[in-house]
């Protein structure tokens, strides 16, 4: 009867809908083992140096402006008196030049089972500063009088625990030595040089350079800050992942076995760090105005914002949970497919096949999910892949041999589950390509269901099953 092949049909997409709980309850043990490892780098991190981004170099030049202002105290007498008044400013002078040329070699950090990576880095950089004249400093009246501070070079760098030495610059012949703390608004992490035998009175170019060892974790960023900025970074490393605004373009960079070498050539009319920058840099008081830079631009008050950067990533070739999550959004297609396969079977065969026996290669199948991640934790995904899908397939093989009362079927069975894993292992490597290999997949197994299913009377399917069948049994050797 066509109820029979109804309920028969029920029954299996009602065991796939139940398979689907255990798959959900795996891909929810993935997201924790993520956050796990995540945590794992926070922890580093807290512990030692966490993720780098430099910002600089800048020159800084204090300076306070002073003036006299008339106030009335009495409007009706029109008495009024004279106030003294001071104006508390920097001025921002950005390098004209900036390049810097960075080796970067990596680790291996463990916090339990995971595995973080590490850096440490040696940048040499150098450049030239282009000294304003007296016009680039704002006044708020023409006779007011200037006086200028101590300049100074301002450095910004996320997590000062990853300087591995006292840096100096050579600035103008002089030698001047770094100090805590970055003298800025934003980005207060850093280190700044005084330059106190800085002459301001004559406009011209002063040439720097300067050596900055560091260490971070996983990740390094840079904000093109000057005018024209040349940045090459060089490492053993040969999975680096470019990020941020600004990308190496394919003729600026090379990898292979030997690691990486990339250069960005970036200019400020590509990139709005300066404004940013500025935007970024407060009123430090009531009386103290927003700052400007070289040009006498004033910067209005803003709350922090991000800043245009771009940088390298250190990552693992193959992130195992993001693999292992990928792997079981498939699980339900493996399940739907083998059921669908026992369902021809048994119409094909008119060979009953019992519920509990889908039940049991279905479990069988979302083990394989588990494995694959329990064991890549401890090696390599390929092995871990590898090791999964041959004890599971060798588990359904073994238990096929038996349900469907033939070796050969059991044998058949298993090679076609092989092929079915090959092609998933397949589109886990092939990211960029999964949508279209996925999809001619399941087209090859529509056009397999259809050719093979092609002669079957569908309305005479269900008069011909066995009992078995229509009591949703079968019995197992």
């Amino acid at each position: 009867m066509q109820k029979t092949l109804f309920m028969k049909s029920l029954t299996v997409g009602l065991l796939m809908l139940i398979i689907g709980i255990p798959l959900m309850m795996i891909e929810n043990t993935i997201d924790a083992r993520l956050r796990f490892r995540n945590e794992a780098v926070r922890s580093i991190a807290a512990d030692s140096v966490g993720q780098q981004s430099l910002l600089g170099p800048i020159l800084v030049i204090p300076y306070s402006e002073h003036y006299e202002e008339e106030e009335v105290i009495d409007a009706p007498s029109k008495r009024s008196v004279i106030r003294q008044r001071v104006l508390n400013k920097r001025l921002f002078v950005f390098p004209n030049t900036l390049k810097m040329l960075s080796n970067v070699d990596t680790d291996q950090r463990y916090r339990g089972i995971h595995k973080v990576l590490v850096y440490n880095s040696l940048h040499t950089l150098n450049g030239s500063f282009h000294l304003p004249d007296q016009s680039a400093f704002v006044r708020e009246k023409p006779a007011s009088r200037l006086q200028i501070d101590t300049p100074f070079v301002s450095l910004g760098l996320s997590d000062t625990r990853g300087l591995k030495n006292v840096p100096t610059i050579s600035w103008d012949g002089h030698n001047y030595e770094f100090q805590q703390n970055s003298q800025l608004q934003y980005f207060k992490q850093g280190l700044h040089a005084p330059l106190e035998k800085l002459d301001l009175s004559i406009s011209k170019n002063i040439d720097f350079e300067f050596n900055l060892s560091i260490d971070g974790i996983e990740q390094f960023a840079l904000i093109p800050i000057a005018k024209n900025n040349q940045i090459t970074l060089r490492s053993k490393w040969q999975h680096p992942q470019f990020f941020g605004r600004f990308l190496p373009s394919p003729k600026e960079r090379k990898i292979d076995a030997n690691g990486f070498n990339a250069t960005w050539n970036i200019s400020s009319l590509s990139s709005d760090a300066q404004q940013q920058f500025l935007n970024t840099q407060c009123c430090q008081a009531a009386e103290k105005p927003a700052p400007t830079n070289v040009d006498g631009i004033v910067a209005p008050a803003q709350s922090v914002g991000q800043i245009d950067s771009f940088g390298v990533a250190f990552i693992e070739p193959v992130n195992i949970y993001s693999q292992s999550n990928r792997a079981i959004k498939y699980g339900l297609l493996f399940v739907a497919l083998s059921f669908s396969a026992f369902f021809l079977f048994e119409i094909l065969k008119q060979l009953p096949i019992h519920p509990v026996q889908y039940a049991l290669v279905g479990l069988a199948l979302v083990m394989f999910f588990l494995l694959l991640v329990s064991l890549s934790e401890h090696m390599q995904f390929v092995w871990a892949y590898l090791i999964a899908s041959i004890a599971c397939l060798s588990l359904i093989s073994f238990y096929l041999c038996y349900a469907l009362r033939s070796w050969q079927r059991g044998i058949g069975f298993g090679s076609a589950l092989t092929l079915l894993y090959a092609a998933l292992f397949g589109l886990l490597q092939s990211e960029n390509n999964a949508l279209i290999l996925g999809s001619i997949l399941l087209f090859c197994v529509l056009a397999a269901i259809m050719l093979v299913t092609r002669k079957v009377d569908w309305y005479q399917v269900g008069k011909t099953m066995p009992a078995a069948i229509s009591s949703s049994g079968g019995s197992t050797s």
